[in-house]
């Protein structure tokens, strides 16, 4: 008898948590965009995925604000149809995007629109309705998104770049000696910044100076690929940091805080397309800066430190521990990018918020790293950097104050609330 009842309220548990249970399609199309991203052949660079990550939020965001119209739009003005279904447009709208950016993964994008899409049950009194609605204005939006962004100077790819040979000039490096990446981030036309170029750190130290000889000496004592002068745990954040982007790991974060605070699907949308448009304006400002000041990488800078007129720099034989990217040293691209995340989630949750993080790559399948506060969390993308030697410190003090601004800057001009609306 008492396993019966057991049984019996174990089965009208489970039925109404079936029915009260809602899918959370912002949360589920922002994780197919990292998926999508992840599985393409090659997998999406650090430097692509923060244009494919805007993208795709922007169009989600503007997807539902034209529906409830409680912010500035992004690009598309409010014009849904009434009734429109919110969450079918957002399927529509992150959908039509990502199977612009991926087409080779076409057939899977669909059969996941098509599952979400199936399982959509909106309060409005004639559902089907509101869900067809929902999906045309979805497109419209992605279509108007798409287009913009076509114009914003991600093609045609500029001619090689292959740096400079005078003394602290980036140069390829080994061991592909690539050709410098991304350029065309020099000069793309930002989301919400008015320039690539509005807020350009100072600059690298100088080459005499004690603050490069400071730069110098760490990354050469702890970056090296012996990993002598590393912690056990320093070799493996430094590792943890460099096998995802940045934009995965910060989305993933963005989320987990986003439902543990149950923000509502708006607010949810507004969170993820400030944190999208931040990262990736502050992705243009730093390869703006990148290819502005082009300086050299500690691969290329040990080996040539009898050169450049320090006397507190010695030259030696140098491997990073992780391979070096093909691009100048100054800013550091991925404390750019994770200041900018920080900055919007500081300001949305708090400096002193407690989260965990995981990596979405095998290789660090299983190692969760945790935090007390967004400080602390890009102290350790820092420090990772640098014991990677990959970085000079400066590069990566300078990126976390770019990144930050960029995101100050976003957030007091894009995404205004309008008419008093509250985002709850």
């Amino acid at each position: 008898m008492k396993v019966a009842k057991l049984v019996l309220l174990f089965t009208v548990f489970a039925t109404l948590t079936a029915h009260t249970a809602r899918a959370d399609e912002v949360a589920d199309w922002n994780r197919n965009l990292f998926e999508a991203a992840r599985l393409n052949n090659p997998p999406t660079s650090p430097l692509l995925i923060t244009r494919n990550a805007a993208l795709v939020q922007a169009a989600v965001f503007d997807a539902i604000n034209g529906i409830e119209r409680r912010y500035t739009p992004i690009h598309v003005a409010p014009a849904a149809e009434p009734g429109s279904s919110r969450r079918a447009a957002v399927v529509q709208a992150a959908y039509a995007v990502l199977v612009r950016l991926y087409p080779s993964q076409a057939a899977t994008l669909l059969a996941k629109r098509d599952a979400s899409i199936a399982a959509l049950t909106d309060d409005d009194d004639d559902p089907g309705k509101s869900i067809e609605r929902g999906i045309a204005w979805g497109q419209t939006v992605a279509d108007a998104i798409w287009a913009w962004r076509l114009t914003d100077g991600i093609t045609p790819a500029p001619a090689p770049f292959l740096g400079g040979a005078n003394l602290g000039q980036w140069r390829p490096t080994p061991p592909g000696f690539l050709s410098g990446a991304g350029v065309q981030f020099s000069y793309m036309t930002p989301w919400v910044l008015e320039s690539p170029s509005q807020f350009r750190p100072g600059g690298p130290p100088a080459l005499n100076s004690q603050r490069y000889a400071a730069d110098f000496n760490e990354v050469k004592l702890k970056g090296d690929i012996s990993g002598l002068n590393r912690t056990e745990d320093e070799s493996l954040y430094s590792r943890f940091w460099n096998f995802s982007t940045s934009p995965a790991y910060w989305n993933q974060i963005a989320l987990t805080l986003a439902e543990r605070q149950h923000l509502t699907l708006s607010a949810k949308s507004r969170l993820l397309a400030l944190v999208g448009l931040s990262v990736a304006d502050a992705a243009i400002g730093c390869w703006e800066a990148k290819y502005t000041y082009n300086f050299w990488r500690p691969v290329t800078a040990i080996s040539l430190a009898d050169t450049d007129g320090n006397p507190d720099t010695v030259a030696a034989p140098f491997t990073s521990y992780l391979i070096t990217p093909n691009h100048p040293d100054y800013p550091s691209g991925h404390s750019c990018v994770s200041a900018a995340a920080a900055a919007v989630l500081a300001s949305t949750f708090g400096e002193n918020t407690s989260f965990s993080v995981s990596s979405d790559a095998p290789e660090m399948a299983g190692v969760v790293r945790s935090y007390g506060s967004f400080s602390e969390i890009l102290e350790e993308i820092k420090n990772a950097r640098v014991y990677a030697g990959i970085h000079f410190r400066s590069a990566c003090e300078d990126g976390t104050q770019l990144g930050a601004r960029v995101a100050g800057y976003v957030q007091s001009h894009a995404l205004r609330r309008v008419n008093g609306n509250s985002d709850q």
